[in-house]
Formats: structure tokens, C-alpha cells, sequence
């Protein structure tokens, strides 16, 4: 009997929570409308019926689990806490696809990359190139704190995952080029506010709150 889903991903091994990455990474911050938005399990936080995005390419390297991702989250609140919610995500790493649905209810999905170390990057499925961005990185930066959690949808209810990461910060100017067909069209005819490069990221992920 061919596995089920879940089955197929438990079978996977991944690290136990929380995880702990390094990389560094290409992020930009965008304004699109609420109605464009997928469905999320809490509510974004909106000004003017917009909504705050941020999309990322991210290359983690050892120690800890290496993979690359893309990955789009959206600001949102529950009650009074703020937080992210992500909306779309791929990386290229089973163990992280399947832990990243089974600790924290995140919808990875698996997708292949191209990275060179000009901050280009690209990420492909089966449909095709999902998007790509193409930046021009500066030297310094600063380093900066960053506390929030994740809310996903997991079982029946919705989990809150604590999320800590530090890094280098330094702005840039980045071009994405998203398929309009495809699953992050919502972000189409946007363009980023605003690009940054983190370089020594350290990112701990978890554990989910009970």
C-alpha cells in the first residue's frame, strides 16, 4: 500500500526542536492589498486595507540543517501579540519540509534552486520558475535583534512558534521577477519598499508553545 501524505512525511528524519541555522540571506519588505492575499489562520495586521509582506531567499549553511528556501510571510496579530503568518514557502531539503510541517504546521514544499554569490537567486517546481531576484549586496551593515513568532494552522487550532535571529543588516536594491501564473502572482504589480542583505544570520526556530 502506497504511504499516505502524513505517513510520507513522518518517514523523513529531521532535528528535534528547536532548530538552530546559519546562513545568510536576501529579504524585502512589500505593501499589497488584503484582498490579495491567500488565506491565512489569524488576521493580517492592515493600514488602509494593505498589508505588510516580506519574501526572502535564504541559504542556511552548517552548523545546523543546510538548505535553501523561499519563503513569503505576511505581518499579522492575534489579539495583541504581532507576529508572521507564512503564507508560501519551498526549500530543498526533505528533512526540512517534513519537520517544518510536523513541529510547526509550516506548508513547505519542495522546489530547486539556483544561488550565485551575487545575491541571484532563482527557485523552480514543477510548474516552472516560482521567482528570482537579482541584488546587489553591500559590504557592511548592522547588527541587528529580531524577536516575533509564527502562526500556523496545525490540527485544529493554530500554533505559535517563538522565532529569534540576529545578523548583519545593509540595504540593497533587489529585483524579483515573479511568475505571474504562479504561486506568489498575488504579490504582481507590486515592487518591494524596501531590500536588505543579512549576512551571519543566526536564526533559532522553536519550540512550538503547547
Amino acid at each position: 500500500m502506497r504511504p499516505t501524505r502524513r505517513q510520507w512525511v513522518t518517514m523523513v528524519s529531521y532535528p528535534p526542536e528547536p532548530w538552530v541555522l546559519h546562513g545568510h540571506a536576501c529579504l524585502s519588505v512589500w505593501s499589497v492589498p488584503v484582498t490579495a492575499l491567500p488565506p491565512l489562520p489569524v488576521r493580517p495586521v492592515a493600514l488602509f486595507g494593505r498589508a505588510v509582506v516580506g519574501t526572502a531567499f535564504v541559504d542556511y549553511r552548517p552548523p545546523g540543517l543546510a538548505y535553501r528556501e523561499l519563503v513569503a510571510a505576511v505581518l499579522v496579530r492575534q489579539g495583541v501579540r504581532l507576529g508572521v503568518s507564512i503564507a508560501r514557502i519551498w526549500v530543498d531539503s526533505p528533512a526540512s519540509r517534513a519537520g517544518g510541517r510536523e513541529l510547526w504546521g509550516i506548508p513547505k514544499e519542495l522546489a530547486e534552486f539556483d544561488w550565485d554569490h551575487g545575491l541571484t537567486a532563482s527557485a523552480r517546481d514543477a510548474g516552472g520558475t516560482i521567482a528570482s531576484v537579482r541584488a546587489t549586496p553591500r559590504r557592511h551593515g548592522l547588527w541587528l535583534p529580531v524577536m516575533t513568532s509564527t502562526w500556523q494552522a496545525f490540527g485544529r487550532g493554530v500554533a505559535r512558534t517563538p522565532l529569534r535571529a540576529t545578523g548583519f543588516v545593509a540595504p540593497l536594491r533587489a529585483t524579483w521577477d515573479v511568475d505571474p501564473a504562479g504561486a506568489l502572482s498575488w504579490l504582481r504589480p507590486h515592487r518591494p519598499l524596501i531590500s536588505v542583505g543579512v549576512r551571519n544570520l543566526r536564526l533559532k526556530f522553536g519550540p512550538r508553545r503547547r
